[in-house]
């Protein structure tokens, strides 16, 4: 057939999938959390400070600023008081820890479901391994389900 590299994935299709990488078929036509969720966030990474984080707040159109390693893995978030807190101190100590995240191949429209019924505006999204995706706002979901019902 000609192909000269090709791969085994073992951890399978769940796998691939929560990592964010591309599907084909029918399911390609249902939007998922990681197609719609934004990237125009504010990231912060470990032993950075408050001011750091507020600076990078500030060129974000968000009141939030999201923290990461260094390998981009999701940490936590920062936000109203811990934004506005003593600029000097280390993001790691001020950050609001065990933020709930979804994988980006979460299917959107129960999704925001739960995130209506909960009173969410939006969710991190991140991969199999933690590495920060964007974040989904309620009202993009919203709107690119009913694209797709008007697309249909």
């Amino acid at each position: 057939m000609g192909f000269t590299d090709v791969y085994d994935f073992v951890p399978g299709k769940a796998a691939w999938l929560a990592m964010g990488w591309g599907r084909e078929g029918s399911a390609a036509a249902r939007p998922n959390a990681g197609e719609v969720a934004g990237t125009d966030v504010a990231v912060c990474r470990l032993g950075e400070t408050v001011g750091d984080a507020r600076a990078a707040r500030e060129e974000s159109p968000h009141d939030f600023c999201l923290l990461t390693n260094d390998r981009g893995i999701f940490m936590g978030r920062l936000r109203g008081d811990a934004l506005a807190g003593d600029r000097d101190e280390l993001v790691d100590r001020a950050m609001e820890g065990g933020s709930t995240t979804v994988r980006p191949s979460e299917p959107l429209e129960p999704l925001v479901g739960r995130m209506t019924k909960r009173g969410v505006k939006s969710i991190v999204v991140s991969d199999l391994k933690g590495g920060l995706i964007g974040v989904l706002f309620l009202r993009d979901a919203e709107e690119a389900l009913e694209a797709q019902q008007r697309d249909g």
